[in-house]
Parts: C-alpha cells; sequence; structure tokens
C-alpha cells in the first residue's frame, strides 16, 4: 500500500472495520423479532429456521456468481452496490405483512451480504497495517463478533422499550447504509497495481509466482490443502453461530423462563463479547495455537452447554455460552490467520467468498435441520442433536489442525504468494517456472554489475 499516504490507509481501514460491524448489526438485529414474527403470524418452527436461512442460501449464490468481483472492478462500486441492496432488505422487513415478504426481505439482505462480505473483508486486508499481518484477522473478528452482539441485544431492548420497534430498528438500519453507500465514494481505493501484478503472472522478486486478476472464483492450489483442513472448523462454528440467531431467543424462553426479549436474546452478546475478548488476547499467538484452542473451547463449550440444558440452570448456560464464543471467534481468527497473510492481493476477495460459502452453509442447513427436527425431538432435544455433531467436528477440526506446522513467521508477508513447502507440495512445473525465473533475474543482475565495471 506504500502507492497511499498513511491517512487514507486508515480512512480505508476504519470504513471497511465500520462497514462490516454495520453489516452484522443489520444480520443480527432481526433475531428478536423471530417470536413476535412466528406469534403475529402464526408461523410453525420451520419457517423461522427458514426465513433464517434463506439469507444464507441467497448469499451462498451472490458469492458464487460475484464473490470475486471487486478483484477485477474495485472495492467500492461493489460495496455501494451491496449497501443500497441492504438498505431496500431493510424497508421490506419494516413494512412485512406476512412469511413471503419476510422471505423476500431475507433473500435480498443475503444478496447484499454476498455482495460486501468479501469485498468489505478484503478492503481489510488491504489497508490494514503493513507490518502487523494478525491485524486483518484480527479486526475482521472483532468487527463481525462486535455487529452481532449489538445488532441482537439492541433489538430486543427495543423490543422491550418502543412500542414500534420496527420502525426504531429497521428505519435507522436503511438510514446507515443508504449514508454508507454516499460514504463509501469518499473512502480510498487500493491501487489496482497493489492487487494485480499485470498479465506476466511474475513479481520482481525472483521465484515468487502471482496470478494476474481473476473474476471466477477459485482456490489458489497452494492453499486447498490447508482451507481443507479448516472445514470442519468453519462448519462447527458457523452452525453455533447460526443456531444461536436463529434458536437461541426461543430456547432461553422455552427453557429457562425468560419473559423479556432482552432476557431471552441476552446469550448472543455474551457469545459475541467472550469471542471478542479471546480474540484480542490470542490475536498475537501463532495461527496454530489459536486455531487449536478455538476449536478445542468450541467443542467443549457445546458440550458443557448440553449439560446445562440438561440440568436447567441459566447462569451454568450462559456460562458455557461464554466458552463457546471464546471457541467460535478465535478459531475463525486462526483460520484467517492460517490463510489470509498466503494470499495474494488479487485473490483476497475471492478467497474470502470461499471461506464465506463454506461458513454459510454451515449458518443455515443445520438451522433447518434444527428447525425440522423441533416438532418431533423438541426444541431442547434438535439443539442437542446438533450440539453432538458440533462436538464431533471440533474434535476432528483440533486433531487436523495439530498435523499442519505454521510457517515461520514473516514468510509470508514478505512472499505471500510462495509455495508453502512445508504443507503443499510444489508441481514440477511451477518450480520450473520459478526457477527460471530466478535464473533470468540472476542474469539481469549479472550483466547489471558487468557494465558497471565497464
Amino acid at each position: 500500500m506504500s502507492e497511499l499516504p498513511l491517512a487514507g490507509r486508515r480512512r480505508g481501514f476504519g470504513f471497511a472495520i465500520t462497514a462490516t460491524m454495520l453489516l452484522m448489526i443489520a444480520a443480527s438485529a432481526p433475531s428478536p423479532f423471530y417470536p413476535e414474527f412466528a406469534a403475529q403470524f402464526e408461523l410453525p418452527p420451520v419457517a423461522i429456521t427458514l426465513i433464517f436461512a434463506v439469507y444464507a442460501f441467497t448469499m451462498l449464490a451472490t458469492l458464487l456468481l460475484t464473490g470475486a468481483l471487486s478483484d477485477t472492478v474495485g472495492r467500492r462500486p461493489v460495496i455501494a452496490a451491496g449497501s443500497v441492496l441492504l438498505a431496500a432488505s431493510l424497508v421490506l422487513f419494516w413494512q412485512s405483512g406476512g412469511l413471503a415478504m419476510l422471505l423476500i426481505a431475507r433473500a435480498l439482505q443475503g444478496i447484499a451480504a454476498g455482495l460486501l462480505l468479501p469485498a468489505l473483508s478484503a478492503m481489510v486486508v488491504d489497508f490494514a497495517p503493513p507490518k502487523q499481518s494478525e491485524a486483518a484477522s484480527l479486526w475482521n473478528t472483532i468487527a463481525a463478533m462486535t455487529g452481532l452482539g449489538i445488532g441482537a441485544i439492541t433489538s430486543a431492548f427495543v423490543l422491550d422499550l418502543v412500542v414500534d420497534a420496527s420502525s426504531a430498528v429497521f428505519g435507522t438500519l436503511t438510514v446507515v447504509f443508504l449514508l454508507a453507500t454516499a460514504v463509501v465514494w469518499a473512502t480510498p481505493e487500493a491501487p489496482r497495481s497493489s492487487r494485480s501484478a499485470g498479465s506476466t503472472g511474475l513479481t520482481r522478486s525472483a521465484g515468487v509466482r502471482v496470478e494476474p486478476t481473476r473474476s471466477r472464483l477459485e482456490v489458489p492450489a497452494r492453499l486447498r490443502r490447508p482451507l481443507g483442513v479448516a472445514v470442519p472448523a468453519i462448519i462447527a462454528g458457523w452452525a453455533t453461530n447460526g443456531l444461536f440467531l436463529a434458536l437461541g431467543s426461543s430456547l432461553v424462553g422455552q427453557e429457562f423462563g425468560a419473559t423479556t426479549h432482552a432476557q431471552q436474546s441476552v446469550a448472543i452478546p455474551i457469545f459475541a463479547a467472550a469471542g471478542i475478548v479471546a480474540s484480542v488476547l490470542l490475536h498475537r499467538r501463532s495461527a496454530r495455537l489459536v486455531s487449536v484452542y478455538g476449536t478445542s473451547a468450541l467443542g467443549v463449550g457445546t458440550a458443557l452447554s448440553l449439560l446445562a440444558l440438561a440440568l436447567n440452570s441459566l447462569p451454568v448456560y450462559l456460562l458455557t455460552v461464554a466458552v463457546v464464543g471464546t471457541g467460535f471467534g478465535t478459531a475463525f481468527m486462526g483460520v484467517l490467520k492460517t490463510l489470509m497473510p498466503r494470499v495474494g492481493p488479487n485473490e483476497r476477495a475471492a478467497v474470502m467468498a470461499v471461506i464465506y460459502i463454506v461458513s454459510y452453509l454451515a449458518f443455515g442447513v443445520p438451522t433447518i435441520v434444527a428447525g425440522l427436527l423441533v416438532p418431533a425431538a423438541t426444541l431442547r432435544g434438535a439443539m442437542t442433536i446438533i450440539g453432538v455433531v458440533i462436538v464431533v467436528l471440533c474434535a476432528i477440526a483440533t486433531v487436523r489442525r495439530l498435523r499442519i506446522r505454521d510457517i515461520p513467521d514473516g514468510k509470508e508477508a514478505e512472499h505471500p504468494n510462495a509455495e508453502l513447502r512445508s504443507n503443499v507440495p510444489v508441481e514440477p512445473a511451477e518450480r520450473e517456472g520459478a526457477s527460471s525465473a530466478a535464473s533470468a533475474s540472476g542474469e539481469r543482475g549479472s550483466r547489471g554489475q558487468t557494465g558497471d565495471g565497464r
């Protein structure tokens, strides 16, 4: 980012973090309204989980079609378009009159998120302090967790205190995202040269291979094994997140007798706050340690939460929610710490899109399954079944991550596209191409030295 002054980088970084937090506020703000929608429109449990999950599926479709778009056309146009669509979805929530309109609103919100998340996450990496490789993963995690907590608990308090809660919540967020549409154009754009090495496919550093900018969505070959190792952790974490947002309020109300919306939604900010604290405390640790702690805490916390449900103890349940929160925050941060330093500038939005595709499949599918299980197994039974699956996934993720060594600090920051010799075999053709580039560079250097000598 040497082409931009420090003030411009800071402004871009601040905007990306703030917009990510606002996006997650908008994603979690409807959660406390779900019991209200169910009562008002006489909806069965599966309808509520469908409203929640349609967000994930439309977001997935958008990620597949446009996830790498901002790597090609720039971050600002994509963020502006996503903000307009998100504002429109909030208007539909605000004026909802039944199940059909709620589904349309949530689907449109998913499309907006599919545009915004990869572009904003990539912008955070674009403008992160150059000498602090962990800053992007930390702030992406903090922004997401802060937004999830603020959106849910604020909506819950507004429902308890304000007569026209829909106008207060969805009307305010509509205005905020219309403002974001304008503000993004005053935010610096990462210079195109920093996102693409041009059409030659080689940087000036010998032996480092950089792919030209592409609009299609794919994971570079060198990242496929690390991403595959991370998949169980992503699934376990985001399935937990989805269940808390979709059914957490109903669970606390039905199983522990909470009566106000704030009481029913209290688990969500505890979950988010614990994730933020753990992320801040551990962000300077190695990607391996952060990942292993995250999946271990997520699995142990989930198992303990099932015990708290069996004991019918709300204080114990909330304590276990905090443990689960530390696991989710650090597990996802560990994934980003493992992958993002290894990603070239022109690949960032595409790789983030793939990460979010996996995340939101895990976010939506288990929630629908839980909703289908509720009539036969009760809400507690459905959460127990999904919880056991999450514990198993966490155990698998922990063992698999322990088998992968971290590359020494600084290697990826210097050459983000260098082959990961400790993790992924280098293809012979790639090795030969890199060697040829190195030889050519060396020959040019030798000629230069000879010429200087003459």
